[in-house]
């Protein structure tokens, strides 16, 4: 049996504010004005709107390289122009540089920062890959604040295993990836999350009706794994609560929080 690691999250389920106030530019309560994801202003509508639930405050974020080697919050590979950021330098475009948002935020709000790895990762110089760009900026913030560092690239994370002992790292699956591959194959890597969509695990996906989701909850924690869902609903949250997963990944904050 593999042995517990010490806690990531100290409330169950925590709340993490997606790519800050959430996707698709919502409108904080109190304010007139939508807040663009992966901004300084949704990261902070979201801390403010997290101040009731227990626990530490967690943002999520989207980083991706630029042309000159710099770190940009940005979820699509592409621009809103429909340029590509891996061939635009760092002040085309009008992203927010990691750097920035780092300064900017409190050290008492946690960050789970996913890596949306390129493509060129893959032919580079190792030195100008995403991971070692990042590692020295994530052994800065390691001293700082609360990290947990999320990618869909196995090869980022194993690089950062090695370079980052202490930093916890999670495995992001999408949609078709099985429950049953998700658990055994972010534990094989040894990390220490599972991260799933609700596409991956939704009450009505065919997997649950193989096991009650509570199963592959149960399992992952056996093999020292604490497991995130990411994109439930304020109707589909307290589901996701009663089978035991540790954290969430929202984007409706104070409806989750309300029906939690």
């Amino acid at each position: 049996m593999i042995s517990a690691r010490t806690p990531i999250f100290d409330s169950a389920p925590a709340i993490i504010g997606h790519r800050g106030y959430g996707s698709g530019d919502p409108t904080p309560p109190g304010s007139e004005t939508p807040v663009a994801e992966n901004t300084l202003p949704s990261l902070l509508a979201a801390v403010d709107a997290c101040r009731h639930a227990p626990g530490t405050s967690w943002v999520e974020i989207d980083v991706t390289r630029t042309a000159d080697d710099d770190l940009v919050l940005r979820h699509d590979p592409t621009t809103p122009d429909g340029d590509y950021v891996v061939d635009l330098p760092a002040t085309a475009g009008g992203l927010p540089r990691l750097t920035e948002i780092f300064d900017a935020l409190p050290p008492d709000v946690a960050v789970d920062v996913d890596v949306k790895t390129v493509l060129e990762d893959a032919v580079d110089a190792p030195s100008r890959r995403t991971g070692a760009l990042l590692l020295p900026m994530l052994r800065r913030e390691a001293r700082r604040r609360r990290l947990l560092v999320t990618s869909f690239d196995p090869s980022l994370l194993t690089f950062l295993k090695d370079e980052l002992p202490g930093v916890p790292l999670g495995l992001l699956t999408w949609l078709r990836f099985p429950l049953w591959n998700a658990v055994p194959a972010a534990a094989g890597l040894g990390m220490d999350v599972v991260a799933v969509h609700t596409g991956s695990c939704g009450l009505d996906h065919p997997d649950t009706r193989l096991h009650p989701l509570a199963h592959y909850v149960n399992v992952a924690h056996k093999a020292g794994l604490e497991v995130v869902v990411w994109c439930p609903t304020a109707e589909t949250a307290p589901a996701y609560a009663a089978a035991g997963f540790d954290a969430m990944v929202v984007n409706d904050i104070p409806g989750v929080l309300a029906a939690l």
